[in-house]
């Protein structure tokens, strides 16, 4: 359950810490106190929205923490498949909100805001003001229904969707090849052409590279020639760098003998008269295999030219304009093959939706197996409630399409009077009812799913009188089992409280503060006094709040046992 609430720099709360006891804590004020303020806190660890505008004025952050103590063994499993283990058997949950980004913790350890709304869905529910709203759309009546069976009706569901997300994937192929005769063969006709063009190619990787070469030989023949016998004469043995050399040397080995120390001398400039003969050598050879052939040029150009314009139209390489071609032959085969395709995928689709049916069927009949269930818990549920000739149930129908949810709509239908047909909710009920019904659903799947905390949000809207104090005692029933929280208008339900609190708002020199604090005996009676009497609070109104303080106490101590 929720032992300790910590609020700071939120909205009008500069800083408050709540201790919250077990079974039913109820939390009443002005309207227009801070009620919300404190119940939104809690909804930010719920994944809550968060803006700088929350963060009080002149303040930094908002920070807001919640202290579980987690007993529930189903709960404790719960958690553990989140990989979160409570400590000491608490968890601790924090949000600090700052400008543009928040810092989330669980135990201390940084969570995303994914993590901690899934962990705080294991701990506590909140039911806030209008949800009850929701209960007037197909969805969400369907949800609800789902969560209830969902020991069985979640695999079924997981089945169905396996079996649709085959099912559409076959109807997108099959539209896929869904052309006319005419589309077909102009596709045809355009594969081929582009794999013949590159087929009549013979391209062969590596082509493109030796042409450039070839080709930038070829265009500077002349200059490679004209260069080439320049350097020719100018290191040759016609007064050339090698003929001036060889004299060099022939002179060089008239003195020689005169000095040892000239042998080295000697040898190195030979070296250099060798190098000379080997590169005059090779350079001449190289002029007499210089050939420019007007035609290889042509050849050479015509062929860059193709390759270039293939370049351009299907890849920037040679291989990736043959992975294209490969691309393009693997179309034209299912082309070539399209009925038989074609007739291939209308079998699987035939299969497919077979195997949709059969698993859509049987979450179907999960699904009316466990509303019977439901219905009667809802009857009563809703009889706890006030709800005296009350007839409920939920019809199913059948949508006109598959969905990945199984083909499945309900509508919730009940009848209040005697004699009256079952209508569904939006048409019958008032905000009132509707309120009702919510909170009979919330107690069913609140004992279905072990939730140890709930949190209701003014769940009294539109109600008063003997449905006020019907309400009352179904929320100090659920309080027996289940920590309950519970912010509401109606003294009937105030004067049911395990543990009252206050929600005040008031002026600390320019600021307005709300505190929440804890009420006992008398402070408790006075306030169902105030709630009883509005502004004036007389010693009748008192005496009347006292005595519906001690019936209620009574009630608990007796009737609720």
């Amino acid at each position: 359950m929720l032992v300790h609430l910590h609020v700071k720099n939120l909205a009008l709360i500069e800083e408050t810490e709540v201790e919250f006891g077990p079974g039913l804590n109820i939390l009443t004020g002005e309207t227009g106190a801070g009620k919300s303020i404190l119940l939104g806190s809690i909804q930010l660890i719920l994944g809550g929205k968060t803006s700088r505008s929350i963060i009080r004025e002149n303040a930094s952050y908002a920070l807001v923490e919640l202290l579980f103590q987690v007993e529930n063994t189903k709960a404790r499993e719960s958690l553990a498949a989140l990989d979160i283990y409570p400590e000491d058997g608490q968890v601790l949950m924090s949000r600090k909100i700052m400008d543009g980004r928040s810092i989330n913790k669980i135990n201390g350890e940084t969570s995303t805001v994914s993590q901690m709304k899934a962990a705080a869905a294991c701990l506590l529910d909140i039911h806030g003001q209008h949800e009850h709203q929701s209960l007037l759309y197909g969805d969400r009546q369907l949800a609800i229904l789902d969560v209830y069976g969902k020991e069985r009706i979640l695999p079924a569901r997981e089945k169905v969707r396996e079996a649709y997300r085959e099912y559409r994937n076959c109807m997108d192929q099959l539209k896929a090849l869904d052309m006319d005769e005419e589309q077909r063969n102009r596709e045809k006709a355009f594969l081929e052409f582009e794999i013949n063009e590159i087929e009549e190619a013979a391209l062969v990787p590596g082509e493109d590279e030796m042409l450039e070469d070839r080709y930038r030989k070829l265009s500077n023949a002349r200059r490679i020639m004209e260069t080439a016998q320049m350097v020719h004469g100018l290191t040759g043995y016609e007064q050339g760098a090698a003929d001036m050399t060889g004299n060099a040397l022939k002179e060089f080995s008239r003195i020689v003998d005169y000095d040892k120390e000239l042998a080295p001398l000697q040898e190195a400039l030979g070296e250099i008269d060798s190098l000379l003969s080997d590169f005059c050598r090779d350079l001449s050879s190289y002029m007499d295999s210089l050939t420019f052939d007007e035609e290889t040029f042509f050849e050479t150009e015509k062929r860059l030219d193709l390759i270039n314009g293939l370049k351009a139209k299907y890849g920037q390489t040679i291989p990736e304009i043959l992975s294209y071609q490969k691309e393009q032959q693997e179309k034209l085969e299912k082309l070539q093959k399209f009925e038989e395709n074609f007739q291939f995928l209308k079998e699987k689709l035939v299969q497919t939706e077979k195997v949709l049916e059969e698993v859509s069927h049987e979450l179907s009949e999960i699904r009316k197996e466990y509303s019977k269930q439901l219905d009667e818990k809802i009857i009563d549920g809703l009889k706890e409630l006030n709800f005296e000739d009350v007839d409920f149930s939920i019809r199913f129908d059948r949508r006109k399409n598959y969905t990945d949810n199984g083909y499945d709509t309900v509508e919730y239908e009940i009848s209040t009077n005697p004699g009256e047909s079952r209508k569904p909710l939006g048409q019958i009920v008032s905000g009132g009812e509707l309120s009702r019904i919510m909170l009979a659903i919330k107690a069913i799947l609140a004992d279905k799913d072990q939730i140890d905390t709930l949190i209701f949000d003014e769940i009294d809207t539109g109600i008063s009188g003997r449905t006020a104090q019907k309400v009352s005692e179904k929320m100090a029933v659920i309080g027996q089992h289940r920590q309950v929280l519970c912010i509401t208008h109606l003294p009937q339900i105030a004067a049911m409280a395990d543990t009252h609190f206050e929600i005040e708002k008031h002026v600390e020199g320019t600021e307005t503060i709300t505190q929440i604090h804890p009420l006992e005996g008398e402070e408790s009676v006075r306030e169902l006094a105030r709630l009883l009497g509005g502004a004036q609070i007389t010693p009748a109104v008192l005496e009347n709040a006292r005595e519906m303080k001690e019936l209620a106490q009574q009630q608990k101590n007796t009737r609720l046992k």
